[in-house]
């Protein structure tokens, strides 16, 4: 019991009070430092996942002995938090200052953003649940985020609660689209491909046929020739209800 009574929660790589590794004296190996150690982890992840990813793993990637690796980074957890913010440095974020562009389109860049980031990394999505998720770059989306909002027009105590509504749901969106493209990837087919033979199957089965046929009508109002025109056409409009949903409030909150 006095043991389970000391544990804390694991702190974060970016509140390491020491000076990044790589400088401490003779022996650490040449040619190697954080970020071409970040870079390769995040080339092994999206090549082999993250479930296949070791420190060994990543050693033979750098042609260089596992125990080299660790003169850089004191964990394989503080790697993946390393990679996960060098992902994050990817988003492409609107400026900081005013521009006069609309705060709706604004949102709507940040959230595609972060979708297609979602869906081009599928090891991210894990990950951003694990860690703090306070590096550089995370913290930079998460500032430009929240100033966006803020330009809404939305009470103070509602901002966290409207990015939370579009990011959460955008973090499932993209998460659930890169579970598909895995399982797409994995049968050897195209996602159209896919999408026929699997409809195929639940419109024969007895258990499913019956909810899938009285779906007829929205299947078919939705559109979308392709697998990817209906996953755009989806997220498109569930973008567009939760920003009219923080424009409603913005009115609600208004006095009179």
């Amino acid at each position: 019991m006095a043991q389970q009574a000391e544990r804390t929660p694991r702190s974060s790589v970016w509140l390491e009070q020491k000076a990044p590794r790589g400088g401490r004296g003779g022996g650490q190996p040449s040619g190697l430092d954080r970020a071409r150690i970040t870079g390769a982890t995040v080339r092994l992840l999206d090549a082999e996942g993250l479930a296949r990813f070791s420190m060994r793993r990543l050693a033979a990637e750098l042609n260089v002995t596992a125990m080299s690796v660790y003169w850089y980074v004191d964990t394989k957890d503080d790697l993946l938090e390393l990679a996960l913010d060098a992902a994050f440095g990817e988003l492409r974020l609107p400026e900081a200052r005013e521009t006069g562009e609309d705060w709706r389109d604004q949102l709507r860049s940040l959230a595609r953003e972060y979708r297609a980031l979602l869906v081009r990394h599928p090891w991210l999505s894990p990950l951003a649940g694990r860690y703090l998720n306070i590096g550089p770059n995370s913290l930079a989306f998460s500032g430009r985020v929240q100033q966006v909002v803020r330009r809404s027009g939305l009470p103070a105590h509602g901002i966290t609660g409207a990015i939370s509504a579009v990011f959460q749901f955008v973090y499932g969106y993209g998460t659930i689209v890169s579970h598909f493209a895995a399982r797409v990837e994995a049968a050897g087919m195209t996602p159209d491909e896919y999408h026929r033979a699997a409809m195929t199957v639940v419109t024969a089965a007895l258990e499913t046929a019956e909810v899938i046929s009285e779906s007829t009508d929205i299947r078919a109002a939705r559109g979308g020739a392709t697998v990817e025109e209906m996953l755009e056409r989806d997220f498109t409009f569930a973008l567009d209800l939760l920003i009219a949903g923080i424009e409603a409030m913005v009115q609600k909150s208004k006095p009179g």
